[in-house]
């Protein structure tokens, strides 16, 4: 018989094997909304192995949503430097303020509240809701979406808030049949159905079904659909931008400039650069146009960086100018060790690396 809801037989097999096989992450059973949501934050658009050191470091330096309030701005671009998504860190820290003013510097359990916080939308809200607070509220992420999808043989578009909606009313309606379910059995159900997306109903390659609890209720997995099931529409093609790179060096100095406060990167600091792949004399005409006399100019490595709709394509070069030379208003000439404290993005690692500017 086809199942079309999410049983308490499904839920109590899942939440068993997550118990026995869950990892030991450093924001788990801690007992502490700030480290249930600065994780998820961080996991946007992140592996868990890239963030594990850094959720350790930035946890160290801002222990509790007042230190993360107060953090100077640099110092928190600094912190984040390497994960990417950029505002992500200035909500978090929005967010902070008005959690610290308006509630006492605790998050609030409801996601209803969550959901008013800069940055905190339906599936974190659920989550925190969920996880630290044992609330019965859904949270569907990519990992659940792919569970609940292959479990129901969910063939919609999972890109879709239509096929979202359906995989929260499933886990909706399993909490509305069983409303003396406890805080801590809805907070490990809620992980264990992330943690089997991560780790067994993957994402990318086959499903490993045969280490699934959930194999003899999986209805794609009976019909043999694992590998069409969950379906994905395309996205839209990245768009290409040429650009060239130039590392200035004024004597033992480097020359950057800070990108402004809004649009991609924003409020970060970057090395000076160009529109389109330019030849060694067009750099110099383009300097000698700001009034920058070049002594020297040689080739970098060329590099790319993805962004979610965007491609980097890079040409570098870097550029020798006289230390005493005026370079304009809006860019500063900062030492070796200046520069590896101050947020610069990881799309100039190619170039940074060149000159071992990444603190170790």
């Amino acid at each position: 018989m086809t199942e079309t809801m999410l049983t308490i037989e499904m839920a109590n097999t899942l939440t068993d094997w997550y118990r026995k096989n869950k990892r030991d992450l450093p924001w788990r059973n801690t007992g502490n909304p700030y480290d249930v949501w600065l994780s998820e934050i961080m996991l946007q658009q992140t592996r868990v192995e890239a963030i594990l050191p850094r959720f350790i470091a930035f946890r160290r330096a801002l222990p509790d949503i007042a230190a993360l309030a107060a953090c100077p701005e640099d110092e928190l671009m600094k912190l984040w430097e390497g994960m990417g998504y950029y505002s992500r860190a200035r909500n978090l820290q929005k967010c902070a303020v008005l959690v610290r003013d308006r509630y006492q510097g605790t998050l609030p359990a409801d996601p209803l509240e969550l959901k008013k916080l800069p940055g905190i939308g339906d599936y974190t809200a659920g989550a925190v809701a969920a996880i630290a607070y044992g609330l019965p509220v859904p949270a569907v992420d990519g990992n659940v979406l792919r569970v609940m999808a292959r479990l129901f043989s969910i063939r919609e578009d999972i890109r879709q808030p239509e096929t979202r909606s359906r995989v929260s009313s499933l886990i909706a309606g399993l909490y509305e049949r069983h409303p003396d379910l406890s805080g801590s059995w809805i907070s490990d159900f809620t992980q264990g159905l992330m943690e089997l997306g991560a780790l067994v109903c993957i994402p990318n390659g086959a499903p490993l079904c045969t280490s699934c609890p959930l194999q003899l209720f999986c209805q794609a997995n009976k019909n043999h659909e694992t590998a069409v099931i969950p379906f994905r529409s395309k996205q839209k093609s990245r768009r290409v931008i040429p650009m060239t790179v130039l590392v200035i060096r004024a004597g033992d100095r480097f020359v950057i400039r800070r990108r402004p406060s809004d649009g991609l990167l924003a409020g970060l600091y970057e090395f000076i650069n160009l529109d389109g792949h330019l030849a060694p004399d067009e750099v110099i005409t383009e300097l000698e146009r700001q009034k920058i006399r070049v002594l020297h100019i040689r080739s970098l490595p060329s590099a790319k960086h993805i962004f979610t709709h965007r491609e980097w394509d890079m040409t570098g070069y870097e550029i020798m100018i006289d230390p005493e030379q005026t370079i304009p208003e809006n860019w500063q000439a900062v030492t070796e060790k200046e520069l590896k404290s101050l947020p610069v993005p990881s799309a100039f690692d190619a170039y940074m690396n060149c000159y071992d500017l990444r603190e170790s």
